[in-house]
C-alpha cells in the first residue's frame, strides 16, 4: 500500500533536496527540474489523474502533449528525464507502487521532423472509419478538421460551435497563450463538419457542453486522450506503420501546403506560430490572402479547383 501524499509544495521540495543531494546540480538546474515536474502535475490535473494514478499511457500522453506543442526534442528529453527521476523518487519513497516511467520513451534528439502522412494514407484514414458506428461522421470530421485546418489537439477538443463561419470559410480557435486565430477551412473540413451535426443534435448533451463541437457519445467534449485514441486506431485500421498523433495531420497539413507552393509565412500564420525567426515577430495577412492561400495550395481542394 502507498503511502500518502504529503501537499504538492512539501513533496517537491523534499524531491530537490533529494536531487540536490544524489545529484549536486546547480541552481538553475533545480529550478528548472522544478518546473518541469509541476507541468507534469499541471497536465495530470488537467487530465484529472493524481500522481498516485499516473500510468504509462498518461505519461506517454504527456510526452505526446510536449510534442504538440512545439517543444524541441532536447526540452522535450530533459523534461521527460526530469519526469522519470520524479517518479523514481516516489518509488524509492512508496508514494506508488510501482513506477510508470521506467519504460516511457525518450525523443530522439537528432530527429527534428515529425513524420509526415501522403494524401493517399490520409484518405486511407477517412476510409477506415467504419461507416456503420455511431461516430463514423464524427471521427471523418476530427480527421478532415486537424489535416483541413491544422489545428493542435488541444484547439480541436475546445472548438466551439459560436467560432464556425461555413459561408465564409472560417473557424476561430483559442491557440497557446489564450490567443485567437482565425483559421481557414477546407470545403472537405466544412461538408464532414456539417454531415456531423445532426448525429451531434441527437445526443444528450451534458449541460455546459452544448457549444464545443466534437463530442462523445454522453454528450461531453472530447478529452486529447479520446482524440489521440480515434487517430491511432483509425491509423492501423488503415495499415498505417508510421507513429501517428493528432500532431502528425497538423505537420502533414503545413508540409503539403509548402511542398504545392504556399507561402511559408502564410502557413506560420494559419499554424498559430508567433515567428518564423526572432526578428519576424509580427507578419500580418490579411484574410483574403490566408484563404486563398488554403484554397490554392491545400490538398484538399485540387480536385475542386480542377472542376471549377
Amino acid at each position: 500500500m502507498a503511502h500518502t501524499l504529503p501537499p504538492v509544495e512539501q513533496l517537491l521540495d523534499a524531491y530537490e533536496a533529494h536531487i540536490m543531494l544524489e545529484r549536486g546540480l546547480s541552481e538553475n538546474t533545480r529550478l528548472a527540474y522544478r518546473d518541469d515536474i509541476v507541468k507534469l502535475i499541471d497536465f495530470l490535473d488537467d487530465e484529472q489523474v493524481s500522481l498516485q494514478d499516473a500510468t504509462p499511457s498518461v505519461l506517454e500522453l504527456f510526452a505526446g502533449a510536449l510534442h504538440d506543442l512545439g517543444v524541441a526534442p532536447r526540452t522535450q528529453a530533459r523534461i521527460l528525464s526530469g519526469v522519470r527521476s520524479f517518479f523514481r523518487y516516489l518509488a524509492e519513497e512508496e508514494y506508488v507502487d510501482a513506477d510508470p516511467s521506467t519504460l516511457l520513451a525518450m525523443p530522439r534528439t537528432g530527429r527534428h521532423l515529425p513524420e509526415v502522412l501522403t494524401v493517399e494514407e490520409i484518405n486511407d484514414m477517412v476510409s477506415a472509419v467504419p461507416p456503420d458506428s455511431a461516430e463514423a461522421s464524427r471521427n471523418r470530421a476530427i480527421v478532415e478538421t486537424l489535416y483541413g485546418c491544422g489545428l493542435r489537439v488541444s484547439e480541436l477538443v475546445n472548438l466551439q460551435i459560436g467560432k464556425l463561419y461555413f459561408n465564409d470559410g472560417y473557424l476561430i480557435v483559442e491557440g497557446k497563450g489564450s490567443k485567437e486565430r482565425l483559421v481557414p477551412m477546407s470545403p472537405v473540413a466544412i461538408a464532414c463538419i456539417e454531415a456531423y451535426m445532426p448525429d451531434r443534435a441527437s445526443l444528450d448533451i451534458v449541460p455546459g457542453e452544448e457549444n464545443y463541437l466534437f463530442l462523445n457519445r454522453r454528450g461531453s467534449r472530447l478529452t486529447r486522450q479520446m482524440v489521440f485514441t480515434i487517430i491511432r486506431r483509425l491509423a492501423a485500421a488503415a495499415g498505417i506503420a508510421k507513429k501517428i498523433s493528432p500532431h502528425t495531420l497538423r505537420h502533414s497539413f503545413a508540409t503539403h501546403l509548402l511542398e504545392g507552393g504556399a507561402n511559408l509565412r502564410a502557413i506560420q500564420q494559419m499554424l498559430g506560430h508567433e515567428s518564423i525567426a526572432t526578428t519576424e515577430i509580427y507578419i500580418h495577412l490579411d484574410r483574403t490572402r490566408l484563404r486563398d492561400e488554403i484554397l490554392k495550395y491545400h490538398p484538399r481542394n485540387m480536385r475542386q479547383r480542377r472542376f471549377s
